[in-house]
């Protein structure tokens, strides 16, 4: 059965997010329709890359990933279709894919499907639902579009590395309130060098141990680890880490090596 995943900042509270799926179903009865999420803030496109990044490699080879984040249209912004690791992405060109993939894509176009006047406000229910249920059905990338050879480039925020110091930043607050750094497993490794550690967030906190699963500290006790997103993250054991140490997005950590 042909998947269609849904990655929006549409939430749940309007008809939106109804419309979207009748509008897959119409065109494609039977399709199996999967929310990654529909709760992304508003226009946050690092945040919505950043969940679907982590889900997207559990799917089946040749699921459609349908991307709807900022996606309003603007004489500016392309709609463009891409084929990554098997699977296949649609989404306006306003930077995401660039945040989506950490190599070049093996194929992109430039959406050519005709727009209908009706719904210029909501690509999503036109012209993003008529390339998704294209290729869910085996459609060819090249019968809706035409090859284009860049696309928008966003920087991400990145960890700085000052000796035996990695400074990063909360990327993430999970809905357990765990909180996500952008600190890698494999820098964290790779500057380590099996030295011992000092994690430093907020003014006077402190972590000096990596645990393997969040219950290997006493219940209400803070740890950190990295979970299966591989990046670091600073976590309380049966409770919510981020209010009860007063982490937010943007926040800076800093992991000292000590020789």
């Amino acid at each position: 059965m042909a998947i269609i995943t849904l990655t929006t900042d549409l939430g749940s509270k309007d008809f939106y997010q109804s419309a979207l799926k009748g509008s897959l179903l119409s065109l494609m009865p039977g399709v199996n329709l999967i929310d990654i999420t529909h709760e992304v803030p508003s226009f946050n496109i690092s945040y919505a890359a950043f969940v679907l990044k982590n889900a997207y490699p559990y799917f089946p080879k040749n699921t459609v990933h349908l991307i709807g984040i900022d996606s309003v249209y603007s004489e500016n912004t392309k709609y463009i279709a891409v084929k990554h690791r098997d699977h296949y992405f649609v989404g306006a060109d306003n930077g995401i894919f660039s945040l989506l993939f950490d190599d070049v894509p093996e194929e992109v176009v430039e959406l050519n499907i005709m727009q209908d006047l009706k719904y210029l406000h909501f690509p999503l229910v036109d012209i993003f639902v008529k390339a998704a249920t294209h290729l869910a059905k085996g459609g060819k990338l090249k019968d809706i579009g035409l090859p284009v050879a860049e696309i928008e480039q966003k920087m991400l925020l990145h960890p700085v590395i000052e000796r035996d110091v990695i400074r990063g930043s909360v990327v993430y607050i999970d809905t357990f309130c765990n909180v996500i750094t952008n600190i890698t497993k494999d820098l964290f490794t790779k500057i380590q060098k099996n030295r011992d550690f000092t994690l430093h967030f907020r003014k006077s906190e402190i972590i000096t141990q990596l645990s393997w699963h969040y219950n290997e500290v006493p219940e209400g006790e803070k740890l950190c680890l990295f979970g299966i997103s591989n990046h670091l993250e600073i976590a309380i054991n049966k409770g919510k880490a981020s209010g009860l140490l007063g982490l937010h997005l943007g926040d800076i950590v800093r992991v000292e090596f000590h020789s």
